[in-house]
């Protein structure tokens, strides 16, 4: 009945090829057209075709001889999203191309090439694009580090490339290349991850059919994962020393809060004083500053709050713990404490994150409860059960981190005799 109003009211109704009165084809045959059993192909004009399928999807297609002397069809465009007027321009070009020796098949992926390329199609344009929606899930270090690597290892070879062709051969070439000159295979593993999410990127919103860096793991060398460096229990006391006699003391301090609160140095180094409350002993980290976006409570010992009431004596009109000697308004380098294990003597066999290690393996030797270890690294599990142990553990881990201080400032006062326990 539908039809049958529409056909009343308009006037519109399919034709059959056999109707068809002129050429090149009106806008009004091309619309109305009706499919038949099998595909056919009518002429529009000057080796032009209109195709039409059994399903009535329709297309435009362009019948030329190769240089061999065979004929050949080009696919041009769907219908109707190019019409008949786009159509008739597109076989102009591909007619005057062939006058000229061109090949067809590629001047027509030139053409595509230069409308990408106008379009800003390059792969840096869309990895950028990438890194924008990933504001809000990074914290601030792990932007500006995936950032540089890309910016290092990818951008000056393909940058300015476009995305759409890159072969899958020239990413494994240029991935294997970088770990066999430079020998950073975890890097490199990383940067592979960040282009195959990047493509996928660009194929959830319709841009590529295909992900060319998808499988290439498989033939990349992947290294040895490693720890990040730390001392052993028996060298931790000459190191909690060393950090104790630190010339600079807001850098001394840091460390040894790092020591006894093992938080991810970032966290520490951007930390504000309005996330503290000394007299309740806790350190409120937002969620927006967590590598998993989410809110933790860090229990203060008393050894913690002793020297975050010292640093806060300091006056340095900033928000921050640490703030920048160049400028207040803004945290002291992601460097500061690496260069000062650095000056120290632990170059490459301590990092300010290793502190995180070197609690885990050590509380968990002493028997203390792997879950409350866990949620003190921020490791809890995500949703409901990981807001239940936040608030389960608290008054545990409090017990924990306080033994924790207490234990270091032992072992490095040379005054009190260490005994080992009897087996």
């Amino acid at each position: 009945m539908y039809i049958a109003c529409f056909v009343e009211l308009t006037g519109v109704q399919d034709m059959k090829r056999a109707d068809i009165k002129r050429r090149p084809l009106a806008d009004t045959v091309l619309a109305t057209l009706e499919p038949e059993l099998k595909e056919y192909r009518e002429l529009d004009g000057d080796g032009l075709y209109f195709r039409v399928k059994p399903d009535g999807k329709k297309a435009w297609l362009f019948r030329y001889k190769k240089a061999d002397g065979k004929w050949s069809w080009l696919g041009i465009g769907t219908y109707p999203e190019l019409s008949g007027k786009g159509a008739r321009k597109k076989a102009s070009e591909i007619i005057k191309d062939i006058s000229h020796g061109d090949n067809p098949i590629i001047t027509k992926q030139e053409r595509k090439r230069q409308e990408l390329e106008q379009n800003n199609a390059t792969f840096e344009v869309l990895a950028r694009e990438w890194l924008d929606t990933k504001t809000n899930t990074w914290v601030q270090d792990t932007m500006t580090r995936n950032k540089g690597a890309l910016e290092k290892h990818v951008f000056p070879i393909f940058g300015k490339r476009l995305y759409t062709t890159i072969k899958p051969i020239e990413w494994m070439n240029h991935l294997k290349g970088i770990q066999q000159e430079k020998g950073i295979y975890e890097q490199v593993n990383r940067v592979r991850a960040m282009c195959r999410d990047i493509y996928d990127f660009a194929k959830v919103t319709g841009r590529i059919d295909y992900n060319p860096v998808e499988g290439i793991q498989k033939y990349l060398q992947q290294g040895k994962k490693q720890n990040m460096s730390h001392v052993s229990e028996q060298e931790l006391p000459a190191l909690l020393r060393a950090i104790n006699n630190y010339p600079t003391l807001d850098v001394r301090m840091g460390l040894q809060l790092l020591a006894m609160l093992f938080c991810r140095p970032t966290e520490l180094r951007e930390a504000k004083w309005d996330e503290f409350d000394l007299e309740q002993g806790l350190w409120n980290i937002p969620e927006y500053r967590m590598k998993k976006r989410r809110e933790h409570v860090v229990p203060l010992s008393t050894q913690a709050v002793v020297i975050l009431q010292e640093l806060k004596t300091y006056e340095t009109n900033s928000e921050y713990l640490f703030p920048s000697r160049s400028d207040k308004s803004k945290p002291k380098s992601d460097t500061v404490f690496i260069m000062a294990l650095r000056r120290m003597g632990y170059e490459s066999r301590q990092t300010p994150h290793g502190f995180r290690h070197i609690a885990s393996t050590l509380l968990n030797n002493r028997g203390f409860d792997e879950r409350h270890i866990e949620a003190a690294l921020a490791h809890v599990k995500d949703g409901v059960a990981g807001v239940y142990n936040k608030a389960q553990y608290l008054q545990d881990r409090a017990n924990m981190m306080q033994w924790y201080a207490t234990h270091l400032e032992e072992i490095a006062d040379q005054s009190i005799i260490q005994f080992k326990k009897v087996k």
